[in-house]
Parts: structure tokens; C-alpha cells; sequence
């Protein structure tokens, strides 16, 4: 795991803590509301990641598949061949 969504979910464990301490009802709703924020942004930030090593592996795969490039200028003999 990602530490932005490391640091996202503390900060929505920071806020359910805060709305369970809330006296006001708003303040406890506030609270609440940013809590769930928190959670969507770490949930976004690990979808990014995975999808971002998804994408690295796939890169890596196919660079190993391909055949690398003759150089004619460099070997006149792969000219003949």
C-alpha cells in the first residue's frame, strides 16, 4: 500500500475519532462527511497504484517480447543478409 493511502486512512480514523468525541450534531456530521472523504481518497490513491504497476509490468513485458533493431549503418553486413 501506498503511503498517501496510508496517510489518507489515519486521517479518516483521526476524524471518526473526532465525531465520536463531537458534542454538536454538525460537527459530528462534518466530521463524518471528512472521514468518508478520507477513505475515497485512499481507495482512489491504491485503484492509481495498482493500475500504475499494472501498467509497468505490461511496459516491461512487451520491451522484453520485442527483437531488437538491426543498425545497417553500424553492420554493412546486415545490408547483404
Amino acid at each position: 500500500m501506498s503511503s498517501d493511502a496510508t496517510f489518507f486512512r489515519k486521517q479518516a480514523d483521526q476524524e471518526r475519532s473526532n465525531a465520536s468525541e463531537a458534542s454538536l450534531d454538525n460537527v459530528r456530521d462534518r466530521c463524518e462527511r471528512a472521514a468518508r472523504s478520507w477513505e475515497a481518497m485512499a481507495a482512489r490513491a491504491e485503484r492509481t497504484e495498482a493500475m500504475r504497476d499494472q501498467r509497468a509490468a505490461a511496459t516491461r513485458a512487451a520491451s522484453a517480447l520485442a527483437e531488437p533493431a538491426v543498425d545497417t549503418l553500424a553492420d554493412p553486413a546486415a545490408c547483404r543478409a
